[in-house]
């Protein structure tokens, strides 16, 4: 079973984060070509069983709703997230792009901190970012895998 997750912006991700994105600008235009003109294409996010057991459940959890730029998969189904850890109250997430060229490097990262400092117990976000292993397609869940065929992207 899995629920469909409104995209909308937050702001907590700002404060003490330094980035070349325009924190004015408005990034639904970057969703607007799939996510209200076809109401099938849609972030699906799982519906977990019970509460998460500790912190790092609850922000991998959380990263689900955490979508690609171009299209509405979240990264880990998009298998762009390497590890989640999680000490205290400091969440620290190795992520990786599909592209070292990849244009939307800080929105995605800005995303993905202001998605986790949402969680009441998360006050600090630490974004790593590798190289190693390199991406490649076989990282895609299966989840992910559906949500492209869905957007006629056949991998």
């Amino acid at each position: 079973m899995t629920k469909l997750v409104q995209l909308e912006r937050r702001s907590r991700a700002d404060v003490g984060y330094e980035s070349e994105i325009e924190r004015g600008m408005d990034f639904s235009a970057v969703f607007a070509e799939t996510i209200g003109q076809n109401p099938d294409f849609a972030l699906e996010v799982p519906e977990w069983e019970g509460p998460p057991a500790d912190l790092r459940e609850a922000a991998w959890r959380a990263l689900h709703e955490v979508a690609d730029p171009e299209f509405p998969i979240s990264l880990p189904d998009l298998g762009l997230v390497y590890e989640v850890e999680a000490v205290d109250t400091t969440v620290r997430v190795t992520i990786t792009f599909t592209a070292s060229a990849c244009p939307c490097v800080e929105f995605i990262k800005w995303d993905i901190r202001e998605r986790l400092l949402e969680e009441p117990s998360i006050e600090e976000v630490v974004i790593e970012v590798t190289w190693d292993p390199p991406w490649t397609t076989s990282r895609i869940t299966e989840r992910g895998r559906q949500a492209l065929r869905k957007a006629g992207v056949s991998i």
